[in-house]
Protein backbone atom coordinates (compact mmCIF):
# COMPACT_ATOMS: atom_id res chain seq x y z
CA UNK A 1 0.00 0.00 0.00
CA UNK A 2 1.63 3.24 -1.23
CA UNK A 3 1.29 6.22 1.56
CA UNK A 4 0.19 9.65 0.02
CA UNK A 5 2.33 11.97 -0.76
CA UNK A 6 2.59 15.22 0.71
CA UNK A 7 2.39 18.36 -1.67
CA UNK A 8 5.94 19.97 -1.70
CA UNK A 9 6.36 22.96 0.87
CA UNK A 10 6.82 26.10 -1.49
CA UNK A 11 9.99 27.94 0.29
CA UNK A 12 9.30 31.23 -1.12
CA UNK A 13 6.20 31.35 1.60
CA UNK A 14 6.85 33.74 3.80
CA UNK A 15 5.77 32.85 7.82
CA UNK A 16 3.06 35.65 9.23
CA UNK A 17 5.15 37.45 12.09
CA UNK A 18 4.04 37.43 15.54
CA UNK A 19 2.53 40.53 16.93
CA UNK A 20 3.83 41.64 20.02
CA UNK A 21 1.19 41.75 22.97
CA UNK A 22 -0.75 45.55 22.91
CA UNK A 23 0.45 45.85 26.91
CA UNK A 24 4.09 46.28 25.12
CA UNK A 25 3.41 49.16 23.27
CA UNK A 26 1.64 50.80 26.30
CA UNK A 27 4.77 49.42 28.78
CA UNK A 28 6.94 51.82 25.90
CA UNK A 29 4.62 54.18 25.46
CA UNK A 30 4.81 54.97 29.19
CA UNK A 31 8.74 54.58 29.65
CA UNK A 32 8.51 56.79 26.68
CA UNK A 33 6.64 59.60 29.13
CA UNK A 34 8.51 58.44 32.26
CA UNK A 35 11.60 59.03 30.96
CA UNK A 36 10.29 62.68 29.38
CA UNK A 37 9.51 63.68 33.26
CA UNK A 38 12.52 62.76 34.79
CA UNK A 39 14.59 64.67 31.77
CA UNK A 40 12.23 67.50 32.51
CA UNK A 41 13.05 66.87 36.24
CA UNK A 42 16.94 66.99 35.77
CA UNK A 43 16.72 70.27 33.29
CA UNK A 44 15.18 72.03 36.16
CA UNK A 45 17.42 71.10 39.01
CA UNK A 46 20.50 72.11 36.68
CA UNK A 47 18.97 75.46 36.25
CA UNK A 48 18.50 75.62 39.89
CA UNK A 49 21.80 74.97 40.24
CA UNK A 50 23.17 77.10 38.07
CA UNK A 51 21.09 80.35 38.93
CA UNK A 52 21.19 79.99 42.41
CA UNK A 53 24.23 77.09 43.29
CA UNK A 54 24.27 77.85 46.82
CA UNK A 55 20.65 78.02 48.21
CA UNK A 56 19.05 75.70 45.71
CA UNK A 57 21.68 72.51 46.21
CA UNK A 58 21.47 73.29 49.85
CA UNK A 59 20.53 70.08 51.94
CA UNK A 60 17.99 72.09 53.59
CA UNK A 61 16.55 73.87 51.08
CA UNK A 62 15.87 70.08 49.03
CA UNK A 63 14.70 69.00 51.95
CA UNK A 64 12.42 71.99 52.02
CA UNK A 65 11.34 71.08 48.65
CA UNK A 66 10.61 67.33 49.09
CA UNK A 67 8.33 68.29 52.63
CA UNK A 68 6.25 71.10 50.68
CA UNK A 69 5.30 68.46 47.19
CA UNK A 70 4.84 65.86 49.81
CA UNK A 71 1.56 67.41 51.22
CA UNK A 72 -0.02 68.18 47.69
CA UNK A 73 1.79 65.01 46.10
CA UNK A 74 -0.39 62.87 48.67
CA UNK A 75 -3.48 64.34 47.36
CA UNK A 76 -2.47 63.72 43.88
CA UNK A 77 -2.28 59.98 44.19
CA UNK A 78 -6.12 60.12 45.33
CA UNK A 79 -7.09 62.58 42.20
CA UNK A 80 -5.18 60.11 39.71
CA UNK A 81 -7.76 57.74 40.54
CA UNK A 82 -10.66 59.97 40.07
CA UNK A 83 -9.60 61.44 37.15
CA UNK A 84 -8.54 58.15 35.55
CA UNK A 85 -12.22 56.87 36.15
CA UNK A 86 -13.10 59.44 34.31
CA UNK A 87 -14.18 61.86 37.26
CA UNK A 88 -12.86 64.77 38.91
CA UNK A 89 -12.52 66.15 42.33
CA UNK A 90 -12.25 70.31 42.46
CA UNK A 91 -13.19 70.19 46.31
CA UNK A 92 -9.87 68.41 47.81
CA UNK A 93 -8.05 71.86 48.81
CA UNK A 94 -11.25 72.81 50.84
CA UNK A 95 -11.72 68.96 52.29
CA UNK A 96 -7.75 69.47 53.21
CA UNK A 97 -8.54 73.06 55.01
CA UNK A 98 -11.77 71.62 56.59
CA UNK A 99 -10.28 68.30 57.74
CA UNK A 100 -7.18 70.52 59.23
CA UNK A 101 -9.06 72.97 61.10
CA UNK A 102 -11.57 70.04 62.54
CA UNK A 103 -8.33 68.12 63.54
CA UNK A 104 -6.81 70.85 65.49
CA UNK A 105 -9.70 72.14 67.69
CA UNK A 106 -9.26 72.68 71.34
CA UNK A 107 -11.72 69.69 72.15
CA UNK A 108 -9.98 67.66 69.28
CA UNK A 109 -6.43 68.29 70.56
CA UNK A 110 -7.83 67.07 74.43
CA UNK A 111 -6.99 63.55 72.86
CA UNK A 112 -3.88 63.67 71.81
CA UNK A 113 -1.58 62.53 68.33
CA UNK A 114 -4.30 60.12 67.94
CA UNK A 115 -7.71 62.18 68.28
CA UNK A 116 -5.99 64.56 65.34
CA UNK A 117 -5.18 62.18 63.09
CA UNK A 118 -8.11 59.86 63.60
CA UNK A 119 -10.29 63.34 63.05
CA UNK A 120 -7.97 64.66 59.95
CA UNK A 121 -8.85 61.40 58.29
CA UNK A 122 -12.70 60.82 59.48
CA UNK A 123 -13.41 64.45 57.94
CA UNK A 124 -11.76 63.92 54.91
CA UNK A 125 -13.05 60.12 54.16
CA UNK A 126 -16.64 61.80 55.05
CA UNK A 127 -16.25 64.37 52.64
CA UNK A 128 -15.37 61.52 50.11
CA UNK A 129 -18.37 59.55 51.25
CA UNK A 130 -20.67 62.64 50.28
CA UNK A 131 -18.94 63.27 46.83
CA UNK A 132 -19.38 59.46 45.79
CA UNK A 133 -23.13 59.18 46.75
CA UNK A 134 -23.96 62.20 45.12
CA UNK A 135 -22.18 61.44 41.99
CA UNK A 136 -22.42 57.65 42.07
CA UNK A 137 -26.13 57.38 43.21
CA UNK A 138 -27.15 60.74 42.98
CA UNK A 139 -26.32 61.07 39.50
CA UNK A 140 -24.73 64.42 39.42
CA UNK A 141 -22.04 65.14 37.18
CA UNK A 142 -18.30 64.92 39.29
CA UNK A 143 -17.40 69.09 38.62
CA UNK A 144 -21.17 70.54 40.31
CA UNK A 145 -20.87 67.76 42.56
CA UNK A 146 -17.54 68.43 43.89
CA UNK A 147 -17.55 72.56 43.26
CA UNK A 148 -20.56 72.27 45.85
CA UNK A 149 -18.53 70.41 48.38
CA UNK A 150 -15.59 72.90 47.75
CA UNK A 151 -18.14 75.89 48.84
CA UNK A 152 -19.28 73.91 51.55
CA UNK A 153 -16.07 73.07 53.12
CA UNK A 154 -14.65 76.15 53.06
CA UNK A 155 -17.76 77.71 54.41
CA UNK A 156 -17.81 75.15 57.47
CA UNK A 157 -14.13 75.40 58.06
CA UNK A 158 -14.37 79.70 58.02
CA UNK A 159 -17.02 78.99 60.54
CA UNK A 160 -15.37 76.35 62.53
CA UNK A 161 -11.83 79.02 62.41
CA UNK A 162 -13.80 81.98 62.65
CA UNK A 163 -11.02 83.12 60.21
CA UNK A 164 -8.33 82.55 63.31
CA UNK A 165 -5.61 80.27 62.92
CA UNK A 166 -5.40 77.54 65.55
CA UNK A 167 -2.87 76.80 67.25
CA UNK A 168 -1.52 72.67 67.48
CA UNK A 169 0.12 72.45 70.97
CA UNK A 170 0.52 68.44 71.10
CA UNK A 171 3.95 68.09 71.73
CA UNK A 172 3.90 64.16 69.42
CA UNK A 173 3.00 66.39 66.89
CA UNK A 174 5.02 69.13 66.72
CA UNK A 175 7.61 66.78 66.75
CA UNK A 176 7.36 65.25 63.51
CA UNK A 177 8.45 68.52 61.73
CA UNK A 178 11.26 68.54 63.75
CA UNK A 179 15.10 67.66 62.37
CA UNK A 180 15.16 64.90 65.14
CA UNK A 181 12.60 62.89 63.73
CA UNK A 182 14.16 62.80 60.29
CA UNK A 183 15.25 59.16 59.36
CA UNK A 184 18.69 59.02 57.36
CA UNK A 185 17.83 62.94 56.58
CA UNK A 186 14.36 62.21 55.19
CA UNK A 187 11.81 63.96 56.81
CA UNK A 188 9.20 62.26 58.02
CA UNK A 189 6.07 63.44 55.54
CA UNK A 190 8.34 62.81 52.86
CA UNK A 191 8.30 58.77 53.93
CA UNK A 192 4.36 59.20 54.49
CA UNK A 193 4.64 60.53 50.76
CA UNK A 194 6.46 57.85 49.67
CA UNK A 195 4.45 54.99 51.34
CA UNK A 196 1.03 56.67 49.96
CA UNK A 197 2.76 56.52 45.98
CA UNK A 198 3.56 52.74 46.22
CA UNK A 199 0.58 51.93 47.42
CA UNK A 200 -1.25 53.69 44.80
CA UNK A 201 1.01 52.44 42.42
CA UNK A 202 0.63 48.95 43.50
CA UNK A 203 -3.30 49.58 43.88
CA UNK A 204 -3.98 50.85 40.31
CA UNK A 205 -0.83 48.09 38.44
CA UNK A 206 -1.53 45.06 40.38
CA UNK A 207 -5.40 44.84 41.89
CA UNK A 208 -8.80 44.08 40.58
CA UNK A 209 -9.45 47.65 42.22
CA UNK A 210 -6.71 49.35 39.28
CA UNK A 211 -8.17 47.08 36.60
CA UNK A 212 -12.00 48.29 37.17
CA UNK A 213 -10.87 51.96 37.29
CA UNK A 214 -9.38 52.07 34.38
CA UNK A 215 -12.21 49.88 32.40
CA UNK A 216 -14.62 52.74 33.97
CA UNK A 217 -13.17 55.32 32.91
CA UNK A 218 -12.05 53.89 29.46
CA UNK A 219 -16.01 52.79 28.74
CA UNK A 220 -18.38 53.07 31.34
CA UNK A 221 -20.53 51.57 29.61
CA UNK A 222 -18.56 48.27 28.72
CA UNK A 223 -17.28 47.80 31.96
CA UNK A 224 -20.90 47.63 33.43
CA UNK A 225 -21.86 45.21 30.79
CA UNK A 226 -18.53 43.17 31.97
CA UNK A 227 -20.11 42.75 35.47
CA UNK A 228 -18.31 45.92 37.17
CA UNK A 229 -20.85 47.77 39.51
CA UNK A 230 -19.93 51.06 37.77
CA UNK A 231 -21.67 52.75 40.55
CA UNK A 232 -20.02 51.33 43.70
CA UNK A 233 -16.47 51.78 42.21
CA UNK A 234 -16.70 55.81 41.77
CA UNK A 235 -18.22 55.88 45.78
CA UNK A 236 -14.86 54.16 46.39
CA UNK A 237 -12.52 55.88 44.00
CA UNK A 238 -14.38 59.37 45.73
CA UNK A 239 -13.97 57.91 49.27
CA UNK A 240 -10.17 57.18 48.59
CA UNK A 241 -10.10 60.33 47.35
CA UNK A 242 -11.11 61.87 50.62
CA UNK A 243 -9.00 59.19 52.35
CA UNK A 244 -6.08 61.07 50.71
CA UNK A 245 -6.90 64.39 51.58
CA UNK A 246 -7.40 63.89 55.44
CA UNK A 247 -3.80 62.05 55.05
CA UNK A 248 -2.60 65.65 53.46
CA UNK A 249 -4.90 67.64 55.90
CA UNK A 250 -2.12 65.96 58.97
CA UNK A 251 0.71 66.05 57.01
CA UNK A 252 0.03 69.86 56.87
CA UNK A 253 -0.47 70.45 60.54
CA UNK A 254 2.68 68.84 61.19
CA UNK A 255 4.35 71.24 58.75
CA UNK A 256 2.81 74.14 59.42
CA UNK A 257 1.82 73.33 63.22
CA UNK A 258 -1.67 75.06 63.18
CA UNK A 259 -5.32 74.39 61.15
CA UNK A 260 -6.47 77.51 59.01
CA UNK A 261 -9.59 77.64 56.88
CA UNK A 262 -7.14 78.77 54.21
CA UNK A 263 -5.05 75.82 53.86
CA UNK A 264 -5.10 73.98 50.80
CA UNK A 265 -5.99 77.20 48.85
CA UNK A 266 -5.34 75.55 45.06
CA UNK A 267 -4.53 72.19 45.98
CA UNK A 268 -7.51 70.94 43.04
CA UNK A 269 -5.46 73.07 40.57
CA UNK A 270 -1.70 71.55 41.66
CA UNK A 271 -3.45 68.10 41.82
CA UNK A 272 -5.29 67.93 38.64
CA UNK A 273 -2.33 69.88 36.96
CA UNK A 274 0.35 67.40 38.40
CA UNK A 275 -1.51 64.44 37.43
CA UNK A 276 -1.96 66.23 33.37
CA UNK A 277 1.41 66.42 33.16
CA UNK A 278 2.41 62.69 34.37
CA UNK A 279 0.48 61.58 31.26
CA UNK A 280 -3.24 61.21 32.89
CA UNK A 281 -6.02 61.23 30.53
CA UNK A 282 -9.04 63.91 31.96
CA UNK A 283 -10.95 62.03 29.61
CA UNK A 284 -10.13 58.67 31.69
CA UNK A 285 -8.89 55.38 31.13
CA UNK A 286 -5.06 56.08 31.55
CA UNK A 287 -2.99 57.60 33.81
CA UNK A 288 0.59 56.44 36.31
CA UNK A 289 0.61 57.11 39.55
CA UNK A 290 4.69 57.30 38.86
CA UNK A 291 4.05 60.35 36.00
CA UNK A 292 1.71 61.94 39.10
CA UNK A 293 4.34 61.72 41.32
CA UNK A 294 6.64 63.50 38.88
CA UNK A 295 4.90 66.05 37.73
CA UNK A 296 4.37 67.06 42.03
CA UNK A 297 8.08 67.24 41.87
CA UNK A 298 8.26 69.10 38.57
CA UNK A 299 5.72 71.87 39.92
CA UNK A 300 7.39 72.58 43.32
CA UNK A 301 10.99 72.64 42.21
CA UNK A 302 9.88 75.25 39.61
CA UNK A 303 8.21 76.96 42.29
CA UNK A 304 11.46 76.65 44.28
CA UNK A 305 13.44 78.36 41.55
CA UNK A 306 11.20 81.36 41.21
CA UNK A 307 10.70 81.69 44.78
CA UNK A 308 15.13 81.65 44.84
CA UNK A 309 14.67 84.17 42.14
CA UNK A 310 12.57 86.46 43.83
CA UNK A 311 9.91 86.03 40.90
CA UNK A 312 6.72 87.13 41.75
CA UNK A 313 3.67 84.84 43.05
CA UNK A 314 1.53 86.00 39.45
CA UNK A 315 4.55 85.03 37.24
CA UNK A 316 4.78 81.55 39.32
CA UNK A 317 1.07 81.14 38.60
CA UNK A 318 0.95 82.20 34.37
CA UNK A 319 4.11 79.57 34.37
CA UNK A 320 1.60 77.14 35.89
CA UNK A 321 -1.16 77.97 33.60
CA UNK A 322 1.17 77.71 30.51
CA UNK A 323 2.30 74.39 31.18
CA UNK A 324 -1.47 73.06 32.08
CA UNK A 325 -2.19 74.00 28.16
CA UNK A 326 1.02 72.66 27.01
CA UNK A 327 0.63 69.18 28.76
CA UNK A 328 -2.75 69.19 27.63
CA UNK A 329 -1.92 69.74 23.83
CA UNK A 330 0.68 67.10 24.16
CA UNK A 331 -2.17 64.85 25.10
CA UNK A 332 -4.20 65.98 22.37
CA UNK A 333 -1.31 65.13 19.88
CA UNK A 334 -0.50 61.68 21.33
CA UNK A 335 -3.96 60.48 21.33
CA UNK A 336 -4.48 61.36 17.63
CA UNK A 337 -1.19 59.93 16.35
CA UNK A 338 -1.99 56.95 18.77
Amino acid sequence: MTQPVSPPRDSTAKVPEAQPPAWRGLLARADVRTLSLLGVLAALIVVGGITKPDEFLDTRNLQLVLTQASVVGVVTVGMTFVIVSGGIDLSVGAIVALASVWATTVATQEYGFAGILFTAIAVGVGCGLVNGVLIAYGSLVPFIATLAMLASARGLALQITDGKTQIVTVPSVLDLGERDAYVLGIPPLVLVFAVVTVIGWLVLNRTTFGRRTVAVGGNPEAARLAGIDVRRQRLYLYLLSGLCCGIAAFLLIVLSGSGQNTNGNLYELDAIAAAIIGGTLLTGGRGTITGSVLGVLIFFTITNIFALNNLETAVQQIAKGAIIVAAVLVQRRTASTT
